[in-house]
């Protein structure tokens, strides 16, 4: 029990590193979530820094998930009770994701966890990932609504595990991650739940030059 309290506690401090915060304080001398949307990710550090810092935000956003999930699980696994490595991973980038979400090292107002939450399914089930992914594009270039995309994406991820993988491609997930991927959408719907209200407000940010098919 203490293992495994430990590899919690290693995973959340993971993902509690503040990297859009601190990129904003070194680039622009800002605390990034008094700008913009106020929230402490890379959709915000692309609006408020540009796309280059953004671009690193995501990725280190997404490494703290992998490596909760992929490194620490697998290496404290035979170190705790749980038998099963697919739900010590889960439970570790959850953890994570908690952490970027609520972050210690930043009065617990971090980011919405989408970033380490695909770095938490790459590390537990990456062909899985480009369709997740795909949907996120498909819907951000045809509405221009990154908190769209994100929920879509979140919610196409049980019908990719559940549907397509095992009858198209011949792959079944493990129960765990069937689990988790029921999860997910909640998660994400419950962190984007003002962005929600916005979408139906129609007072939602859009990246209008990111579209496609615009309105004239």
């Amino acid at each position: 029990m203490a293992i495994l309290i430990l590899l919690l506690t290693a995973s959340f401090i993971a993902g509690s590193f503040p990297t859009s915060i601190l990129t904003g304080k070194y680039l622009k001398n800002i605390d990034i979530r008094q700008h913009g949307s106020g929230n402490a990710g890379a959709t915000n550090a692309f609006r408020i820094l540009g796309w280059k810092p953004a671009l690193f935000v995501l990725f280190i956003d997404g490494l703290k998930g992998w490596v909760s999930a992929k490194i620490i699980a697998e290496l404290g696994f035979q170190y705790q009770n749980i038998p099963d490595l697919g739900v010590l991973q889960i439970l570790c980038g959850i953890a994570s994701v908690l952490g970027h979400t609520y972050s210690i090292f930043a009065q617990f107002r971090g980011g919405k966890g989408i970033g380490t939450l695909a770095g938490v399914f790459i590390g537990l089930f990456p062909v899985a990932f480009p369709m997740a992914l795909g949907v996120f594009i498909t819907t951000l270039i045809t509405t221009g609504y990154v908190s769209l995309s994100s929920i879509l994406a979140a919610l196409s991820i049980p019908v990719i595990l559940l549907g397509i993988l095992p009858f198209l491609l011949s792959v079944q997930p493990p129960l765990s991650l069937l689990i988790f991927s029921l999860i997910i959408p909640w998660f994400v719907i419950y962190t984007h739940r003002k962005n929600i209200s916005r979408l139906k407000d129609g007072t939602e940010s859009r990246f209008d030059k990111i579209m496609i098919f615009k309105r004239k």
